[in-house]
């Protein structure tokens, strides 16, 4: 921690450095306020349906009710990130806590879907100004020999919460009605400002040089561009007109993003040349491929779920609680293993069991076998995903100055989303294309109709053999099978993305340096003992 940082919080904490207490207060604080923005991206996910119906709206329109966000979110991390290291990390959170409960109390009342719309634009904006700030505050608050542990929980936080909210979701439309889906951010958000205002200490850096306007505009141009081709190429068709456009300003606006930058060096909103670093290059592309992978994973998992097991929302929810429950523990676990065998090597066993994972559910799902065939799958995956995150984070992290940790956050937030939006999207589209290879050869003696329905995918199967009369079961039993033909070419492809990050991990991961700082802890501590 800087001397301007350790004034700060000891001016916070009332004349001294936080001590345990307060900094546990902190850690609670800031992981309640990520809870409430990654719940809120998955959260209206169970409600569709509901929406489209009270709104009247197409599903184009509620696609883009729930991607907005993610956008806005998306788009705005790096340049809000700048501003939270330049005004003050507290501030900016409080403001950001504000805007999200505000848009979020409008989103949960809208009598529309253009209020609707414009509320979760607005969500995504104080989203962005919250999420990078609350890990910028645990690297610039919490001393080096605890940072990991910190840090360990708020990437639990982030990579489980959104499956805990979306079964906290389900479990609210379930029992009551959408629109109390909003109720539970807002709740979150008023315990995080609450203890935000009370214990989280204030932190920011000067610099002698102006803001980046111009890097922040073009970065978020750019954001904006490849986000909407991951989120609408898959929906839209990869050669529609409107994909191509954006894929063409996404991919020339990143270009002179990094030009831009290498341009002012030193002044840069984000110093690319710090890419060259093991750490920040190695950390950044385990998350992206970590989180895709997460995010292709629960694509398959819930229509496998709901269209072949024939599970609820709610059920299908809780069914994936093992694997999250899985990544919060290890999470917080990895830190302890990064000191004793180094982040390079805690990075690449977490690689390698989600590999695992992939590769049993690969091996082993049957529709006859259900749940169990899948279940020690998950729990591998969880395993590895919890294992790699953490250190990876540390890697991004530990990269950049302490100047500039609200932009390494938020370099970290926007790879997550990245991986998120790409994970989707590429094993989505395996998942569709082995479902429709395998049923076409399955679908003899179907009736014309149904069989066209069923080759849509299999939910829609399962819809058409209502109406299939006697081959009703027959159609059934070919989408569920062809389901999970598609399922298994999708988890091989995850396979060999692991495989590949495994060994570039393996040879260019970050320095195990950890264990020598372990070490020298240790001999620290017996020496103070003595």
């Amino acid at each position: 921690m800087s001397t301007n940082q350790r004034a700060q919080a000891a001016e916070a904490g009332g004349g001294d450095a936080p001590d345990a207490r307060q900094l546990r207060t902190i850690l609670i604080a800031v992981s309640i306020a990520l809870m409430a923005v990654i719940a809120s991206v998955s959260g209206l996910n169970v409600a569709q349906t509901h929406v489209a119906v009270e709104f009247g709206a197409s599903q184009n329109t509620i696609l883009w009710i729930i991607n907005i966000y993610t956008l806005a979110l998306a788009a705005l991390l790096l340049p809000l990130g700048a501003i939270g290291d330049r005004l003050g990390r507290k501030p900016v959170l409080i403001a950001g806590l504000a805007v999200f409960g505000a848009a979020t109390v409008v989103a949960g009342l809208a009598p529309s879907a253009e209020v609707m719309l414009a509320a979760r634009v607005a969500s995504g904006i104080g989203a962005a100004m919250i999420m990078p700030i609350t890990l910028a505050v645990i690297t610039s608050t919490f001393p080096e020999e605890q940072r990991g542990k910190a840090i360990g929980v708020w990437t639990g936080v982030a990579g489980g919460g959104g499956i805990l909210g979306m079964f906290l979701s389900a479990l609210l439309v379930d029992v009551a009605d959408w629109r109390w889906l909003f109720v539970l951010p807002v709740v979150l958000v008023l315990v995080a400002l609450a203890m935000t205002l009370k214990s989280v200490p204030n932190s920011r850096e000067t610099s002698a040089h102006r803001f980046d306007t111009v890097g922040a505009l073009v970065s978020t141009v750019a954001v904006i561009g490849l986000i909407f081709v991951l989120q609408e190429g898959p929906e839209r068709g990869w050669t529609d007109p409107a994909t191509l456009i954006s894929l063409a300003v996404g991919v020339i606006a990143a270009i002179c993003f990094v030009a831009w930058e290498l341009h002012r060096r030193d002044a840069s909103l984000l110093d690319v040349r710090l890419f060259r670093e093991r750490g920040l290059a190695s950390g950044s592309i385990t998350l992206l491929v970590v989180f895709g992978v997460q995010a292709g994973i629960t694509v398959v998992l819930f229509p496998f779920f709901q269209a072949v097991l024939g599970w609820s929302g709610l059920l299908s929810t809780v069914a994936l609680m093992p694997m999250a429950v899985m990544m919060m523990i290890t999470s917080g676990l990895a830190p302890k293993l990064a000191a004793r065998i180094g982040s390079r090597s805690t990075m690449a066993v977490g690689i390698a069991l989600a590999g695992v994972g992939l590769a049993l559910m690969a091996l082993f799902v049957s529709v006859d076998g259900g749940y169990l065939t899948i279940l020690p799958g998950m729990l591998a995956m969880g395993l590895g995903m919890g294992l790699s995150m953490t250190p990876s984070t540390e890697a991004i992290t530990g990269s950049l100055p302490r100047e500039q940790q609200g932009v390494a956050s938020a370099l970290n937030d926007v790879t997550r989303e990245f991986g998120t939006a790409l994970g989707v999207a590429l094993l989505g589209a395996l998942l569709a294309n082995g479902y429709r290879s395998a049923i076409d050869g399955r679908l003899n003696g179907i009736p014309q109709g149904a069989a066209d329905t069923a080759r849509e995918g299999v939910a829609n199967a399962v819809e058409a053999a209502g109406s299939a009369g006697p081959h009703a079961q027959d159609l059934l039993h070919a989408a569920q099978q062809s389901f999970v033909d598609g399922w298994q070419q999708a988890m091989w492809a995850g396979v060999a993305v692991m495989g590949v990050l495994f060994v570039y991990t393996a040879f260019r991961g970050p320095k195990n340096t950890a264990p020598a700082v372990a070490d020298e802890t240790e001999a620290t501590e017996a020496v103070a003992a003595q």
